[in-house]
């Protein structure tokens, strides 16, 4: 079977799908992923030194972590995921990581909750750019056969991104005092304010890098390249309208899913300080470490598991995954408050990050194959201002609000983590379920219309 090939946007010659060239672009994605994630979570470990300075509470925190980020996000990625549709989406990618870094940089010069605010916000309105312009570049590098693997190796990039922000954000804090000493223009800053310079320099420098990556042509589920038309907005609704059996289940069940995802390591931080007497420091090192590793193969093993899943003839393995990974998450979230040492905690974290990350690659493959090329970035910024809205916005304040107003002690904040994760991944479960036979028609669906133009092309 020949791997399809097509001359690219920049008339440079052909860009062959699967080859070398596309995975040395899907690695510059990842990495750019990985940075948003860096940028995005580093101040998960932060938040009690900033309360310290600042005098905020868990709710107030819980704002900056989510508030302050999905607001902006949620506000801009529809015109994002616009202009991932018709616009050159390489460059969409530029302006993001570098302004996203930018303003990371400006939160390490805030003085109050104000100011953090603000480039807090700027982070989230800058980061809305990256979803819907890679995925829909993914798509095109990529065949379907391949597209989930492809996946996969993107969506390591909040599991690297949130592990190395926890352990650099640990080595930072360890190494504020010298770098203090060493360096006296920095003198003046706490350490959670080198924190977030130095996390945020390289995504400037790694964003200007992006420039060297060439722009596909657009291509249908089937490989053949799609004529130049564009749906508009009316278009996509009815479409969205039309399979709204299938959407409107399936990105409830993930946003539940991302409730766990954005949750835990929001809170899990201060779980081992507050419940355990961890060191800060250590704290990022070590959960950092665990978040990296545990989140990177359970992204790796959806695909593997899929298809295993495929093989036996079930063509609905993403959705499949999604509900094993919702299932595995009840027990393991219940677990939280009861676990009786450091090390058994953190077994129950490992257990629970592999988890929910465990659906990711699948889930947005799913999303993909199931949904025309030219439609994708709007489908796509749809489905990320949910999981977004639900994940930033709802899931860290939901837990602070539980802790601070239901038990009044910021020492159980292991049961509110508890409670909302646990209670999030059953509901997830539940909507997968009965995601299954209303995927399997949306991916019949599309894949007739592929093979429709496919045959359209070749009698021409």
């Amino acid at each position: 079977m020949s791997v399809p090939e097509s001359t690219s946007a920049a008339g440079k010659g052909p860009i062959p799908m699967n080859g070398g060239y596309a995975w040395a672009v899907l690695v510059m994605l990842t990495a750019t992923y990985t940075v948003s994630f860096i940028d995005r979570q580093v101040l998960n470990l932060l938040i009690d030194p900033i309360k310290s300075d600042l005098g905020a509470t868990d709710t107030q925190m819980s704002l900056l972590q989510g508030l302050a980020f999905i607001v902006a996000y949620i506000a801009f990625i529809p015109l994002f995921g616009r202009l991932a549709d018709t616009r050159n989406r390489r460059n969409l990618v530029v302006f993001g990581v570098v302004t996203w870094s930018a303003f990371t940089i400006l939160c390490g010069f805030a003085t109050s909750l104000e100011t953090l605010f603000f480039g807090r916000a700027g982070v989230g309105a800058a980061e809305a750019a990256l979803g819907p312009a890679a995925w829909s570049l993914i798509s095109d590098y990529f065949t379907k056969e391949k597209l989930p693997r492809a996946m996969s190796v993107f969506l390591m990039g909040p599991y690297l991104g949130g592990g190395l922000a926890l352990i650099f954000g640990g080595l930072v804090i360890g190494s504020a005092t010298v770098l203090s000493e060493t360096i006296p223009a920095l003198s003046d800053f706490a350490a959670w304010q080198l924190t977030f310079i130095f996390v945020g320099a390289p995504g400037v420098v790694l964003g200007l890098a992006m420039l060297i990556v060439r722009e596909p042509p657009r291509q249908a589920t089937a490989g053949a390249v799609l004529d130049d038309r564009r749906f508009s907005l009316g278009e996509v609704a009815g479409f969205l309208w039309e399979r709204r059996k299938f959407y409107l289940r399936f990105f409830a069940a993930m946003a539940l899913v991302t409730v766990v995802l954005y949750a835990l390591p929001a809170w899990m931080p201060s779980v081992l300080i507050r419940n355990y007497g961890a060191d800060p420091g250590n704290v990022g090192l070590v959960f950092g470490a665990l978040v990296l590793v545990m989140g990177s193969l359970g992204v790796l093993s959806g695909p593997l598991v899929g298809a295993l899943i495929r093989k036996r003839g079930h063509k609905s393995s993403v959705i499949i995954c999604v509900v094993i990974a919702a299932v595995a998450l009840v027990p393991i979230c219940a677990l939280i408050p009861v676990a009786p040492t450091y090390a058994t905690v953190m077994g129950v974290a490992a257990l629970a990050t592999f988890f929910y990350s465990f659906p990711q690659a699948m889930s947005a493959s799913a999303l993909q194959v199931a949904t025309p090329n030219r439609m994708r970035g709007v489908v796509t910024s749809i489905y990320t201002f949910i999981l977004s809205g639900f994940g930033l916005g709802v899931a860290p304040t939901l837990v602070a609000l539980l802790t601070d107003f239901v038990f009044h002690d910021p020492a159980r904040v292991n049961q509110s983590l508890a409670i909302v994760c646990a209670v999030s991944a059953a509901l997830a479960a539940w909507l997968g379920y009965g995601t299954l036979p209303h995927f399997r028609r949306a991916l019949e669906a599309e894949e007739a219309e592929a093979a429709r133009l496919a045959a359209e092309q070749s009698a021409t």
